[in-house]
């Protein structure tokens, strides 16, 4: 849409939350635009067809806690047709991998480091998660690997108390068109200027003024909702300064995950939706799904500092990673037959800079000090907010919700 000069409520980026936030917005007699400083909505969510077979997401990828996940009825709402098949994480590991033995000995550790968080949070106070890990267990390398799965970093550096905050009910559907599709689906039809990103955000007057590529923007109520990396780094700046912003924002930093997909010809022996890791003393493993949906590929996530170190290698360095390390679990045979279709740089997106968020140990606190409204005008939301469900899409969504729900409230009372 054209570009406004004046309006009731801007929404500053066009993720899940912005999103979110927008549809709240809808038919509330208010104007409101969403300022996007991509070309295209969805923010860390994002679907590719990364060949004529392969439809691929490029961030969130599952619906997680299914059953409490606000997509889900977004989903049906829009046709978006919903796979319930179980995730193959944990018991349904390709065999040639890690033998039953083995894997079953590190899922018992894995579910004792649990546990173990559980028991340690109880205290209230806050350490690094690795405190729990069990001094000299030998599995203790691939415990951190699955923790940069779920967290984007190493343990060393996640808040407990932050860890066993995010809310999980263990039920994980996906959606088979893409969750990036879903969530542009989702978007389609709201005032949207792509193109158009956000540095300066004065609230030293009665009105807000905005300073964005594209112009100038007055405006009475400001939904903020881009990635803390961006606040942290003051990619957006506030007049007057949000110190205490900034700061909230720079203790839950976006941690690193990366996916690619492999185009697979042949192979068709592999089963399915089945999962597969190899085994590693250190968090320097990646996970895959074999031919995700029956499609001809695997799919390969990496998560923490490993991530980041291949994503410094350059454009292309995720695939030559997994296709070395898919060869070393299943043989040399099978090189043949893997090609590089797509992958992911969160880190490199000027726009994300990083996957989701994590609280860094002594910071759980913070995602309720990022939410907080500031002088019933600016209004704050992302997946980085929630108390609960945090680094998702649903919850940023539902943050996206809640921040205007607070900015009609604050408009009542002009």
């Amino acid at each position: 849409m054209s570009f406004p000069s004046s309006i009731d409520v801007a929404v500053i980026g066009a993720g899940a939350a912005g999103l979110g936030a927008a549809q709240a917005l809808r038919g509330k007699g208010v104007s409101f635009i969403v300022l996007e400083a991509r070309d295209r909505i969805g923010g860390r969510a994002h679907t590719v067809m990364a060949s004529p077979d392969v439809t691929f997401d490029l961030g969130c990828g599952w619906l997680h806690s299914a059953d409490r996940n606000s997509f889900v009825a977004i989903a049906e709402q829009l046709a978006f047709t919903i796979d319930k098949s179980r995730p193959p994480w944990r018991d349904q590991a390709y065999e040639a991998a890690v033998p039953t033995p083995e894997r079953e000995d590190f899922l018992r550790a894995l579910e004792a480091f649990f546990t173990r968080t559980a028991d340690a949070a109880k205290s209230g106070r806050d350490a690094t998660a690795s405190a729990c890990l069990e001094p000299g267990n030998r599995w203790n390398g691939m415990i951190d690997a699955i923790c940069t799965y779920l967290n984007g970093c190493e343990l060393d550096q996640m808040s407990l108390l932050d860890f066993e905050a995010y809310e999980d009910t263990e039920l994980n559907w996906r959606v088979r068109r893409g969750y990036g599709a879903l969530v542009a689906a989702f978007g389609a039809g709201l005032p949207i200027v792509l193109d158009c990103e956000v540095t300066l955000i004065d609230h030293n007057d009665r009105r807000i003024r905005l300073t964005t590529s594209q112009g100038t923007l007055t405006v009475d109520k400001v939904i903020v909702t881009v990635p803390t990396n961006l606040i942290a780094d003051e990619a957006i700046r506030f007049t007057p300064a949000l110190p205490g912003k900034v700061e909230a924002a720079a203790g839950l930093p976006l941690g690193l995950d990366n996916k690619v997909t492999l185009a697979l010809d042949g192979w068709e022996h592999l089963p399915k939706d089945s999962g597969m890791r190899g085994r590693s003393q250190t968090a320097r493993v990646g996970s895959f799904q074999l031919r995700p949906f029956g499609q001809p590929c695997i799919e390969g996530f990496y998560g923490g500092s490993f991530a980041r170190e291949i994503e410094a290698a350059g454009e292309g360095a995720l695939a030559a990673q997994a296709i070395d390390d898919v060869v070393a679990l299943l043989g040399s045979d099978i090189r043949k037959s893997l090609r590089p279709l797509a992958e992911s740089r969160w880190s490199a997106d000027p726009f994300a800079r990083g996957a989701y968020s994590h609280a860094r140990p002594g910071h759980a606190g913070k995602r309720a000090v990022l939410a907080a409204p500031v002088d019933d005008r600016l209004f704050f939301a992302g997946e980085a907010t929630p108390s609960d469900f945090f680094s998702t899409a649903h919850g940023a969504r539902d943050s996206g919700e809640r921040a205007a729900r607070e900015a009609l409230a604050s408009l009542v009372k002009r």
